[in-house]
């Protein structure tokens, strides 16, 4: 077919509900995409058709979000009658988990993240009137069961926007970070042909991946070619999704990427003889003047190799440790805790791997360093005091034979240091009385 009269039929003839259909497929909402021009039926190049423009032909789509995978939902209504259909927002109450992997599904999309009303903004009017009830297998929302009754009123704030995740992974190496990058659609995982690639692109990917930024991208050649996709560069830069600009092509170059957030995040703790093992914490791991401790970096697995480096920084210092990783951690030994130790500290691991320096950083961990000597009055001189009060009191006792017994100056004694109320006493000693 030819492409400028391709282009034409994509600019016009999909503004008329009527011209667009899918035959061969197992449901209304699947098979293969035919154009009306000029009262022929004719199939859609594939070459010229991307995910973006194909969109505007399915029965649910989202609007107002970041890409096709995000928005609020809009159902196309009145479908017996493409001469007079309009886009419909759902009340949230007639949706569920169920109805919401259908949708996901539908527009190709990954599985759904986020499921809540007035995300994408809000409207008044109109509203969907049935309650969809999905199985959750269906491959379009109006394959659905619907409720029997119409809804007449919808709650404000309460239509339903939707985030599914975006279908790209990075596959073949050593962390969901690196590796192949592939997009599916249509069930169907394929990988990207490395044409026009650039960081910028490879970018959008690392983003969508929640794996930072690009490190770097390149060119790998299989053996034989296959069917891949396509990047239209131009769409990535103005801020699409990287599944909306993609076309059907063969070669036997695709894209490795690798993404900044290669590793994983170190873990730091501190030990010490009087309170044990802390983690990082905002109000502070307590540590004793004078006494060992010791910090802890540690990683899962992933690497063999790398090295830690400990920074510290308080009011008025700074300073590092290094020392090599072994066994995915290493121990920094402090012979004596000083005020100058108390500060902040974070382990920071460093790998080279895949030609490329990475790291990653730790939470911070808090040190407070305590004074013992309140701690030893505690423990030494409040022990010793009971003990002599109560040798003083023996005496007492043995020189007032006769008296009040001792035992109940015992007992008002062990009243008065634990703050107990004489007239709680006198009250209880009422009650004894009868």
């Amino acid at each position: 077919m030819d492409g400028k009269l391709m282009a034409r039929l994509i600019h016009s003839d999909l503004c008329d509900p009527q011209a667009v259909r899918l035959v061969g497929g197992v449901s209304r909402c699947a098979g293969s995409l035919e154009l009306k021009h000029e009262g022929d039926w004719r199939p859609v190049y594939d070459s010229d058709w991307t995910l973006k423009k194909a969109a505007d032909v399915y029965s649910v789509r989202l609007v107002n979000g970041t890409s096709l995978c995000s928005g609020r939902l809009e159902v196309k209504s009145n479908q017996s009658n493409q001469s007079n259909q309009w886009w419909s927002s759902v009340c949230e109450d007639d949706f569920d988990q169920q109805d919401a992997e259908v949708v996901c599904r539908e527009l190709g999309c990954g599985a759904p993240s986020v499921l809540q009303g007035a995300l994408y903004g809000e409207v008044e009017a109109p509203m969907w009137t049935k309650e969809f009830q999905c199985g959750g297998n269906e491959s379009a929302l109006l394959d659905c069961r619907s409720s029997g009754s119409d809804r007449n009123t919808c709650s404000p704030n309460k239509a339903v926007g939707l985030t599914c995740s975006e279908p790209v992974r990075l596959v073949g190496g050593a962390s969901r970070c690196a590796g192949t990058l592939e997009v599916k659609h249509l069930g169907d995982w394929r990988p990207l042909y490395y044409y026009d690639w650039s960081l910028k692109e490879a970018a959008v990917a690392c983003r969508e991946l929640d794996c930072g930024s690009a490190v770097s991208t390149r060119k790998r050649d299989e053996s034989s070619e296959r069917y891949v996709w396509r990047i239209d560069s131009d769409c990535v830069h103005s801020g699409s999704a990287l599944r909306e600009c993609l076309t059907l092509d063969s070669s036997s170059s695709i894209v490795d990427l690798i993404c900044s957030d290669l590793l994983l995040q170190p873990i730091i703790t501190v030990s010490s003889s009087m309170y044990g093992v802390s983690e990082a914490q905002q109000q502070g791991a307590p540590v004793l003047r004078r006494s060992t401790f010791t910090i802890c970096c540690s990683i899962q697995p992933q690497y063999p190799g790398g090295s830690f480096h400990l920074t510290f920084t308080s009011s008025n210092s700074a300073d590092n440790y290094t020392q090599p990783a072994v066994n995915h951690s290493a121990h920094f030994l402090f012979p004596a805790a000083e005020p100058a130790h108390q500060g902040s500290y974070s382990c920071v691991y460093h790998l080279y791997v895949f030609n490329h320096n990475f790291s990653s950083e730790s939470r911070l961990l808090s040190i407070t360093v305590l004074d013992p000597t309140p701690l030893i009055i505690k423990a030494i001189v409040l022990p010793l005091a009971l003990l002599l009060l109560n040798v003083a009191l023996y005496f007492y006792c043995k020189a007032n034979r006769g008296q009040m017994p001792c035992r109940q100056k015992n007992t008002e004694l062990v009243r008065y240091k634990l703050g107990v109320p004489a007239a709680e006493e006198e009250e209880e000693g009422a009650q004894g009385a009868e």
